[in-house]
């Protein structure tokens, strides 16, 4: 069974937007772990049915080193992005993780990707699973 790891912070709004429209293409063929920087944005991912979850820079960069994929918002590789709340060792444990990454580009950050189509969220968690988890459909 897959691990997907879902990373998110502040209130966890991306996360449980990613995390149901997991459940919902995949439901149990695949463990989803909600990650949160902060106990409210666990709790938001889980309220979304993660099956697992945990809080915090030491519960990330240990969790994610089992991880067969992380998903999460562009800020989750940047140094002090959502307010501070990615420590530079949670950036750091996220871009040298050998699992592979699908990092939403959401304008929060005051980070610029040229070539980038921005949409909204919907759109980009539902192109994100047509597109790129192409393992298990339910």
């Amino acid at each position: 069974m897959k691990r997907i790891c879902v990373i998110d912070g502040q209130g966890g709004g991306i996360g449980s937007a990613i995390i149901k429209r997991l459940q919902q293409r995949y439901g149990d063929t695949v463990e989803i772990v909600a990650l949160g920087t902060n106990a409210v944005a666990t709790a938001n991912m889980l309220r979304a049915r993660a099956n697992r979850g945990a809080s915090g820079e030491n519960a990330i960069v240990f969790t994610i080193q089992h991880a067969d994929l992380i998903i999460g918002p562009l800020g989750i590789v940047l140094a002090n992005a959502m307010l501070g709340e990615v420590s530079p060792a949670i950036a750091a444990a996220v871009a040298s993780c050998q699992a592979p990454k699908i990092l939403l580009p959401l304008p929060q950050e005051n980070v610029t990707i040229v070539g980038v189509e921005l949409m909204p969220l919907p759109e980009m968690v539902e192109a994100m699973v047509a597109q790129y988890l192409g393992f298990a459909k339910n």
